[in-house]
């Protein structure tokens, strides 16, 4: 197997004692191990309980003081790309939100650290989550329908060449609008998209150079979504052979099995399941914590859960939704689970290392070096 690609993306919490120290070191060792890609997401906070960010519960406190102290993903792929002149990754968001940012300032945004880096940025969309949205002020009845008129405004800005745009729309009106910013040697930014549900995969056909998902599913699943945004894309006269199959997924691995089943046990690794949906519980017989039905990442307001409480939803996931959720394991098993993946369509996987969250910082850090044998395996896929 030849041409697949790997990606590394770094959470971009303010570090002590500099607040940009976590994210450059990792961008080196992103460099240094030879991938492709190096991405950020975007988020005002974090989806887990703040209330647990305690060194008693999660070691990696004592490097990043505030789990929510999230910095802003384009002001820092554009440190990254201006301080850092080795290695030329591509540069990603993964994914910022089309809801809370207006697509005006995401298509400049984006085509600004195009420009600036000769080519290099990815655009990584998707309609966002409540965290991110509805305590700001921000409308989250209809996230999809919002996404699909912000992925049609970005293409009108950016297909205008420099002449005044008209467009009706019940979100993003655009009224004698002006974007004037050039491709970088006539191309824009390649759009990947996170879809999921079925009206998100079929705007994935219409819009993404990538289709791009990230909440829990297995990899059956995704061979039928990446089906279905094919065959959206045809019917609006695209290519479909042209989409490019990536996946965005997290990690929890270490040294040997019992390393990765103290990680698992871990209070935040464990609080990580309150991203999956109800259904992924429903498969192990369980009820998700937050109630029959639930969506899992997308709803998820975590922020106001107290420590008791989200203690006691943590205790309520065992390990096995979290294999269900990730990949877990040591980096052998991680590299056979990913084998299907790529059996299943993948070509591009953007990995995150989520053993950092467990309650040993040592063996928290040190999973870093199995996250490295990962990565470097795929890139002899």
């Amino acid at each position: 197997m030849t041409g697949f690609r790997v990606g590394v993306v770094d959470p971009i919490l303010a570090a002590h004692p500099a607040a940009e120290g976590f994210t450059r070191a990792n961008y080196f060792t992103a460099v240094a191990r030879g991938v492709d890609s190096f991405w950020v997401p975007d988020h005002l906070n974090q989806l887990f309980p703040r209330s647990l960010w305690k060194q008693k519960y999660c070691g990696l406190t004592k490097l990043v003081p505030k789990i929510d102290a999230a910095l802003e993903p384009w002001t820092m792929l554009g440190h990254v790309a201006g301080r850092n002149r080795v290695g030329r990754l591509r540069l990603g968001v993964g994914v910022t939100d089309s809801g809370r940012r207006n697509p005006a300032v995401t298509a400049q945004a984006a085509a600004t650290l195009h420009l600036l880096t000769r080519g290099r940025a990815i655009l990584g969309i998707g309609p966002g989550e409540r965290e991110g949205n509805e305590p700001y002020g921000v409308d989250w009845s209809k996230p999809v329908a919002r996404f699909e008129e912000a992925m049609a405004t970005i293409r009108a800005l950016w297909d205008s060449g420099g002449e005044l745009v008209n467009r009706d729309s019940p979100y993003f009106p655009l009224r004698d609008a002006l974007f004037e910013l050039p491709p970088y040697r006539g191309k824009w930014p390649e759009i990947w998209i996170a879809a999921h549900g079925p009206r998100m995969l079929r705007a994935a056909g219409r819009y993404a150079d990538a289709y791009f998902p990230s909440f829990p599913h297995r990899p059956t699943e995704f061979k039928q979504r990446l089906d279905a945004v094919r065959s959206a894309a045809s019917d609006a006269g695209r290519d479909p052979a042209a989409i490019l199959p990536a996946l965005q997924i997290f990690v929890i691995t270490g040294r040997t099995r019992d390393d990765v089943d103290e990680a698992l046990d871990s209070e935040m690794i464990r609080a990580f399941g309150l991203n999956a949906p109800d259904e992924v519980f429903g498969r192990h017989g369980l009820q998700h914590p937050l109630g029959v039905g639930f969506s899992g990442a997308q709803d998820l307001l975590p922020h106001g859960i107290d420590e008791q409480t989200a203690l006691s939803h943590a205790a309520a996931i065992p390990p096995r939704v979290i294999r269900d959720s990730a990949l877990c394991g040591t980096p052998d098993e991680v590299i056979d689970q990913l084998t299907q993946w790529r059996d299943c369509g993948v070509r591009y996987v953007v990995l995150g290392n989520l053993s950092m969250m467990q309650r040993s910082l040592r063996k928290g850090m040190t999973s870093a070096l199995s996250f490295g044998r990962i990565v470097q395996a795929l890139k002899k896929f």
